[in-house]
């Protein structure tokens, strides 16, 4: 995601009612063993390399990945969301019935270091939420494995709190991320479940494609991460995002942008390798110019073809569309849907959907917000490059005695989109899950041999629609472009709505609307038996205790264009919900 989704976006809250319901007793779990009758018949390929424009098989066969990011291990939670409601094997076998052959999981850094996921029903999942991360990270490809499911991983983002521009932060450097990825390619060099390695989600920013800034320059890091992946296990597909200001100065969605391949394609030690990775939404999302012109869906291919279609075309390299999603209820998104799929089909092009999980606030997802019952439209839409499903037994799932008690504490979340994780919640968001170009200060970071640069970016916020990732929490999420500020004089106008609440906490979303240019935005309401937010997205709060809570909005909810609504959220810790509070609303 659309963390940005930018989910993305990237991207993250709603649904979060199935888990209160859990958490008051009012649903009978699954089996962690128990999962959807039909799954598909997909059966994993293997190693896979390239070949042109082509992904093969060890055997020369042509191979179309068809992915869904499933979001939530780059998130606090360090889960993919949903475990609070679901099993892991339900989740599996309901993806795999629809159709997908590989899931996108997306990862944060913090989490592979944490002892302990949270927020997963032991009742559903029995066992899972004692094991840390990356034992989690093990189980899910096990099990996916057994629903002849591939994994491509996905480093989402270098910490819960945000999607990064840059590849490295203050806090996690270019040779942390680079150690990261080869102690996950060293553990599971031996399982061809896991095919790929999505190098970094949706660079943007002041991130650029081959400038040779060696702190800025996007191209040259997958370089080095590639090779370095490679050196460990040299059979893993590299998949390598674009970035959101193009070397001809145009600038499209976070991580969407690959025309400099063209000049500088990224060539590793290891050949065919290299699969380029697009993100690209709907104009929800974020309404870029080319939704708004006279022969619009028909002008989509073309838009396509310029900034990574070109890839596939020209026989390049294979390109797998890493982010696209919608939530399906406008005109104009039913047509750049149908039109996106029309092209990836014409191409045989792969694919990564976002998301399976219900709580991307750019996109929404494949199911609702009981986790369980099917999206059928926008299943229905993806049929042409889904093909139809069918059947496969899966290998049973270990189980231990449930324990008689759960404590669950949801976080929403790509988008970006981005995150995707936005999304990348894109962002995710994109959570939750989400994209516009933002306007970045020049950074000023001392370049070295071996980059693990520092940059002093301020990070460009991320605008994003109805927010994401529910996260990416975080969406996740996504990719977007800033809008061009206007005369118009700043306000916005806000409203809140509960989305769940259980006991000892609640979660709200507050839709805002920008009447003019806004550069920031604050809303304040009663609430007095407040007494922490857990967790938000889109915005940063704090509680007056026995008051009132205040939350400004921040990332790609920040700054708003005029007439640009954004859904952002929070997680509060309370003895009770508001009703139906009054906002203080202001804007600057």
């Amino acid at each position: 995601m659309p963390a940005s989704a930018p989910r993305r976006r990237r991207r993250l809250a709603a649904g979060l009612a199935a888990l209160a319901l859990v958490v008051a007793g009012l649903v009978v779990p699954a089996t962690a063993g128990s999962g959807a009758s039909t799954a598909s018949a997909a059966t994993q390929p293997g190693w896979l390399h390239t070949s042109g424009a082509s992904i093969k098989t060890a055997s020369g066969s042509d191979y179309v990945i068809k992915a869904v990011a499933w979001f939530g291990m780059e998130t606090s939670n360090c889960a993919p969301h949903g475990l609070w409601s679901i099993s892991l094997d339900s989740g599996l076998a309901q993806i795999a019935s629809m159709g997908f052959n590989t899931i996108r999981l997306p990862f944060s850094n913090e989490c592979l270091a944490q002892a302990k996921p949270n927020s997963i029903n032991e009742q559903v999942n029995p066992g899972l939420g004692a094991l840390s991360p990356l034992q989690l990270m093990d189980r899910v490809i096990a099990r996916a494995k057994a629903y002849g499911l591939s994994v491509i991983l996905d480093r989402h983002r270098p910490d819960s709190g945000g999607q990064s521009e840059l590849w490295y932060t203050g806090q996690y450097s270019e040779a942390k991320w680079i150690a990261d990825w080869k102690m996950l390619a060293s553990r599971y060099k031996t399982d061809p479940t896991v095919i790929g390695v999505d190098l970094h989600n949706e660079p943007h920013g002041s991130a650029c494609w081959g400038c040779g800034t060696p702190s800025l320059d996007w191209q040259a890091a997958a370089t080095r991460a590639g090779n370095a992946v490679l050196a460990v296990n040299p059979k893993l597909l590299i998949v390598v995002e674009g970035v959101e200001r193009q070397p001809d100065g145009s600038s499209t969605w976070w991580g969407g942008g690959l025309s400099g391949v063209a000049g500088k394609p990224v060539t590793l030690r290891v050949a065919n390798q290299v699969v380029y990775s697009p993100h690209d939404y709907p104009s929800t999302v974020f309404n870029q110019s080319w939704f708004q012109a006279a022969n619009y869906p028909a002008n989509l291919a073309g838009v396509w073809e310029k900034n990574w279609g070109f890839i596939s075309t020209k026989k390049i390299a294979p390109v797998l569309l890493g982010e696209f999603g919608t939530k399906y209820e406008t005109e104009s998104d039913k047509k750049w849907l149908a039109s996106l799929v029309s092209y990836l089909g014409s191409k045989k092009m792969s694919f990564a959907y976002w998301s399976f999980n219900p709580n991307s606030g750019d996109t929404g997802g494949l199911v609702k917000d009981d986790w369980t019952t099917p999206q059928t439209a926008k299943v229905q839409a993806l049929r042409p490059i889904l093909g139809a499903g069918g059947t496969v037994t899966p290998t049973p799932a270990p189980t231990t005695t449930p324990k008689p008690t759960v404590t669950a504490t949801p976080r929403p979340t790509v988008t970006p989109v981005p995150t995707v994780t936005a999304s990348p919640p894109t962002a995710t968001p994109k959570p939750s899950t989400t994209p516009t170009p933002k306007p970045t200060t020049t950074p000023t970071p001392k370049p070295t041999t071996t980059p693990t640069p520092k940059p002093t970016t301020t990070p460009t916020p991320k605008p994003t629609p109805t927010p994401t990732a529910t996260p990416k929490p975080t969406a996740t999420a996504t990719p977007k472009p800033t809008p061009a500020p206007t005369a118009a004089p700043a306000g916005v106008q806000a409203s809140w709505q509960l989305q769940s609440s259980w006991g000892d906490g609640y979660v709200a979303d507050l839709v805002v609307r920008s009447t003019g240019t806004t550069s920031s935005w604050t809303a304040t309401w009663s609430d007095p038996a407040a007494t922490s937010v857990v967790n938000a997205w889109g915005m940063s709060c704090t509680v007056k205790p026995k008051v009132s809570i205040t939350c400004t909005g921040s990332d790609w909810a920040a700054a708003l264009a005029p007439g640009q609504e954004v859904r952002v959220g929070l997680q509060v810790a309370s003895a009770t919900a508001p009703a139906s509070p009054t906002l203080t609303v202001t804007a600057t």
